[in-house]
């Protein structure tokens, strides 16, 4: 099996395995909550990953463990206690449907036919919160963040960004708010994520019990969870120029090799790892099954199966037809070249039998 799936998952890093395995060993069981000396390890540990995972965001904040990142947009959105919200128009489910929660007349940010957000989009008036992501997670476009802050700053509003799937590969946001980002996207564990909070900016719990994290989430931590977390950001942290090298050099192949194809949202101001491309009259579905080989995407993973066209590619401007068209292929550390090679090969064969090339 080829994995070409690097925006739903990324293989865990052999480093943060070993991180684990410490803390699911017969002697580190311990809680992290209590006061003995296995408990103080056991706390050490959660704190020494806390700190590798804080080196992912910009100084002057604290992060807040939680269980992905999808907990952690809803504790930002909920728990900062705004009443009217914006959002993108291209925003992942797990902000979109929680902005609309919290705000049922939520406004929407449109974006360029390249799929970046349009920073000249007036933010109405009273709006408490303003969510963007950094990079999207179906078309890989990276959006002006730090001036979406700065205008949602100059409207009275805080900032929030979904920094999952740049996390570890771009630099953070550096005049956010609130940034959330998910271990499982940068080679860690599923099961964690975080929420990096500004200081100074005071949240309402979600979760209610214990108050273990900070007050702000209930419930006992992982350490074995958070030390894959941690070990999983020390090595984006050391390994970020070598990972984008690498990356380009696979961009730069798999542009090649997919030549006759049409891309799917800027060309330049993109994250290079994912590849969304389209071809008239493509069954989508039957290529999949063709190959059945290689891992890669017809969109989110979150949406997968829904048989709805991409509200990202929608919101591009292409038709539901042309949206049904489209494939991701996302790579990353981990990916050969001549993996690529090797997938391209089979997917241009299933194209070529469909008569779609």
């Amino acid at each position: 099996m080829i994995y070409l799936d690097y925006q739903a998952t990324t293989p865990l890093a052999p480093e943060a395995r070993e991180a684990m395995l410490r803390w699911l060993a017969e002697d580190g069981f311990a809680n992290p909550h209590s006061p003995h000396r296995p408990g103080r390890a056991a706390a050490a540990a959660v704190e020494l990953a806390r700190e590798q995972v804080a080196d992912l965001f910009p100084a002057g904040g604290r992060v807040i463990f939680t269980s992905g990142a999808t907990e952690a947009l809803n504790l930002a959105i909920l728990g900062c206690g705004a009443k009217r919200v914006a959002v993108s128009a291209i925003e992942h489910a797990a902000v979109l449907d929680t902005a609309r929660f919290a705000d049922p007349a939520c406004a929407v940010l449109p974006v360029t036919s390249g799929g970046l957000v349009d920073t000249a989009a007036p933010i109405p008036a009273g709006t408490g919160l303003v969510a963007v992501m950094q990079v999207n997670n179906e078309i890989g476009t990276i959006q002006p963040v730090d001036a979406l802050a700065d205008a949602a700053h100059a409207a009275g509003a805080l900032f929030l960004c979904d920094a999952v799937q740049g996390a570890g590969k771009l630099a953070p946001p550096a005049q956010a708010d609130m940034i959330a980002i998910s271990a499982h996207k940068l080679h860690g564990p599923k099961g964690i994520g975080a929420l990096w909070v500004r200081d100074g900016i005071a949240l309402a719990p979600l979760i209610h019990g214990g108050g273990q994290e900070q007050g702000l989430r209930s419930g006992t931590l992982s350490p074995a969870l958070c030390a894959g977390f941690g070990a999983a950001a020390r090595l984006c942290t050391s390994l970020r120029e070598s990972d984008g090298q690498h990356v380009e050099r696979l961009w730069q192949q798999a542009r090649a090799l997919f030549s006759g194809w049409t891309l799917n949202g800027d060309a330049q101001a993109r994250w290079h790892g994912n590849l969304n491309i389209r071809r008239d009259g493509l069954d989508v579905a039957r290529l999949m099954s063709d190959c059945r080989t290689l891992a890669f995407s017809a969109g989110s993973a979150c949406a997968s199966g829904s048989g709805r066209p991409s509200h990202v590619l929608r919101a591009l401007g292409l038709s539901d037809r042309e949206a049904k068209t489209a494939i991701r292929i996302g790579f990353g550390r981990y990916t050969g070249v001549e993996e690529l090679e090797r997938a391209a090969a089979a997917i241009t064969a299933a194209v070529e039998a469909q008569g779609a090339l």
